[in-house]
């Protein structure tokens, strides 16, 4: 297979404006309005990010690295070489220290972002963990970043998996207890590690029997990467000088719920199917969030870091200014719940008081949600 044939699997030409784009509405039985076709939208009334961290895995590893040991079955598929490069974006991705666990690395973030925040672990009352790495099926992943911590008896733990969309889920929910008052302050931690996952792909990928459809399924499988988020929020009205979390919406695609299918051992992705209904959920939440939401000019445009391809898509569907949306992806990989907070670790330098940041994404499922920030 040419490298133009696996571009047309990853890449698709649809904007807001067209005829493959379906519209975000339906009309009722009389042709009298529309109708919206099922949003929900969501605001918050007393919760601001107070901090958001990152940490790096430490290794560093090369598409080239990949290639190389792929190179036998790239030249009996008869498959061009930097392909991860070329058609993904991602030269590199990184990987943790020989005896590092994910969730120490997850207690890592979370302890940098209460230190950010300023507050102390016994004013906890929420953790919850978005990571979609985990070692065994019980007990919780949480547990272990809780007591790593130094997290009170009464602060709430658990686990919160949603593929990619796990952080901003958590931070959804954390908010609405926020609102509520029953939790003063919440911790939402995320690690991954895709080091074994990466390396069974790679191991699978190598044998003599490895067809092109086989390469095809599991190629998403390399573009993924290892590294942590934390952040903290808390009460905007006792934090006046933070960042305030104003709402979103949030949209459902679960007709699309096999086109992505991971485990440990690894990850079978219908690339062009995920793109497509992708790109389709995120457009209808966009215009359906009108006219309650405005995000048309926002100051930043936070995403979920996947490749070049869907970047791109995204940016051209809802006329984005690709200077406002910016790229992780090329040096730390697909890092699944990781790679938004991580990309807004990174952009939080570079904001100023008032700007307007919306973090988007999308998680196997299908499943998306945009969350505005006031910085």
């Amino acid at each position: 297979m040419h490298l133009y044939h696996i571009l047309s699997m990853l890449t698709i030409s649809l904007s807001g404006r067209s005829a493959n784009v379906k519209s975000p509405y339906k009309r009722d039985g009389n042709e009298q309005g529309l109708e919206l076709a099922g949003n929900a939208t969501f605001r918050h009334s007393n919760t601001a990010l107070l901090s958001v961290s990152s940490v790096e895995a430490p290794r560093i590893v090369s598409s080239t690295d990949f290639d190389r040991r792929l190179a036998s079955t790239l030249q009996r598929l008869k498959f061009p070489t930097r392909l991860l490069e070329r058609v993904a974006g991602v030269t590199h991705r990184r990987w943790w220290a020989p005896g590092t666990s994910f969730d120490d690395a997850a207690a890592e973030a979370g302890a940098k972002a209460l230190a950010e925040a300023g507050v102390e672990a016994s004013d906890v009352g929420l953790l919850i963990n978005t990571s979609v790495t985990r070692r065994n099926l019980e007990p919780s992943v949480a547990v272990k970043i809780h007591h790593g911590l130094g997290l009170p008896s009464s602060a709430m733990n658990f686990d919160l998996a949603n593929a990619c969309l796990g952080f901003v889920n958590g931070l959804t929910l954390a908010a609405s207890m926020i609102d509520s008052g029953q939790i003063k302050y919440a911790v939402i931690v995320n690690a991954e590690d895709a080091e074994a996952t990466q390396e069974a792909t790679l191991a699978r990928l190598q044998r003599p029997e490895t067809t092109r459809e086989d390469f095809n399924r599991e190629f998403a499988t390399l573009t993924l990467g290892s590294g942590a988020a934390a952040a903290v929020l808390g009460p905007a009205d006792q934090h006046p000088g933070a960042h305030r979390i104003v709402g979103g919406v949030m949209r459902a695609g679960t007709e699309h719920h096999e086109l992505c299918v991971g485990g440990i051992d690894g990850m079978a992705t219908d690339t062009k199917g995920l793109l497509e209904g992708g790109l389709q959920l995120v457009v209808d939440a966009w215009h359906e969030a009108r006219p309650d939401w405005d995000w048309a000019a926002m100051d930043r445009y936070v995403t979920h870091q996947v490749s070049n391809a869907y970047t791109q898509a995204i940016i051209d569907a809802i006329d984005l200014d690709p200077a406002k949306v910016p790229i992780t992806f090329p040096h730390w990989g697909n890092v699944g719940p990781a790679s938004l907070p991580m990309t807004l670790a990174a952009e939080a330098q570079s904001l100023e008081t008032g700007d307007r940041v919306l973090c988007m994404g999308v998680g196997s499922g299908l499943n998306t949600a945009m969350l505005e920030i006031v910085w």
